[in-house]
Parts: C-alpha cells; structure tokens; sequence
C-alpha cells in the first residue's frame, strides 16, 4: 500500500479502513502500529488519539469485517433457516478478508466486539416462540465453529498458495470452494447445528406441554 504523503488530521475511520486494507495486503502479523503510521504518513504516536492500543485497533477493524452481518434480512420462516443464513454470512465476512477469522475471534475473545450471531437469532427465537435460553445456546455454537471452521479454513488456503498441500487435501479445498455456495462440510456440519437446536425445541415444548396438562389436572 502506497505510503501517503498527506499531512492532513486522520480520523479514526481513516485509521482502522487503512488497518483493513493492510491486512488484506500483508497479514495479520504484518498489521503492525508502525507499518500503520507509516501507510497513514504520520508518526506512530498519531494512532493513539484514536485508539488506546492495538488490540482496541484490532477491534474496530473486526467491526468493519463483520458489517455486513447487520444486513441480514429480519424475517425468518423457521430457526432452522435462521442458523443457516447467519452462519453462511458470517462465513462469508471472515473470507472476504485475509486472516479474518483469526483476527475476529481475537477480539471475540476478548470481549471487544459482540457477538454478531446473537442478535440475529435471538430476533428470530423470539418470532417463532423459542425461548432465549436455548438461541443464546444456538449463537454461541454457531459462532464458535464459524471462527473455528474458518480459521481452519484460512490456513489451508494459505498453505494451498504456498505449495504446502498434499495434491489430496488441494483437491478436498477446492471441492469446499466450489462444490456448494457454502463448502459441502461446512454446509452439513451448521444443518446439524440447526438439527440439534430444533430437537431442543422439540423438546422443550414438550416438557412445557407436560406442565400445563399436569397443572390442568391439579386445578380440575
């Protein structure tokens, strides 16, 4: 990335949108506060009116990489369809940037970014009826293998350009690139997700059911 010869007061978003382009371009060990200043044409002390220290810069570059998460449409036909959607997005926000996902679950991790699962499925649990508890539970496994499943992902990219590969596990990636919108194990492996969530379902109405017929006979 050419070196800018501005002299011009930088705002925090000229900050981290610059973080982000230098982590498609180097890396993430290459996102360093002095190759930063350095892209931005000022001194690394400069970046500390913005952010406090790098993993806050870190953060709101891991913001920016899950934006597109807030637009995923409102309206749900089902929980099942809910985790499908958001996972599948989510997915799709960690690969358009390089070693996002490895970025992500850092801030994930450290409790600097929300979780952009939650608020998704949370909306959807509370259209269809499901309660809280059970979409919390959702939205942490979905998110935890969506990073996990990615970064692993990342990796073997990675490796794929470095020639590192066996000719098997090359072919395996590319099947995942293109052989579903979504790679086919990541696509089985999040429908299982949606499975399990509406077994709970099942049978948490169930026991509900039970309740009420007791409760019924109780007072009758």
């Amino acid at each position: 990335m050419a070196v800018s010869g501005s002299s011009r007061r930088r705002s925090r978003d000229d900050v981290a949108e610059t973080a982000l382009h230098l982590l498609d371009e180097y890396g993430l060990p290459d996102l360093t506060m002095r190759h930063l200043a350095t892209a931005l044409g000022v001194q690394p002390s400069a970046l500390y009116w913005h952010f406090p220290n790098k993993q806050a810069l870190l953060a709101a570059v891991s913001e920016r990489i899950l934006a597109p998460m807030a637009e995923i449409p409102s309206d749900r036909t089902s929980m099942h369809e809910a985790v499908r959607v958001v996972g599948t997005r989510m997915r799709e926000c960690l690969l358009a940037h390089r070693d996002g996902s490895e970025l992500v679950s850092s801030s994930l991790a450290l409790g600097l970014v929300s979780s952009p699962v939650r608020p998704h499925l949370l909306d959807a649990a509370r259209v269809h009826g499901v309660p809280d508890a059970l979409a919390e539970v959702a939205a942490e496994a979905v998110m935890h293998f969506v990073v996990g499943f990615t970064f692993h992902e990342q990796q073997r990219l990675a490796a794929d350009q470095l020639g590192l590969l066996t000719e098997t596990d090359a072919s395996t990636l590319e099947g995942d690139r293109v052989g579903s919108p979504v790679g086919g194990d990541f696509a089985e492996a999040l429908t299982m997700i949606a499975h399990g969530l509406e077994v709970s379902i099942a049978q948490h109405r169930e026991v509900e059911k039970i309740k009420r017929d007791e409760f019924a006979r109780t007072v009758g």
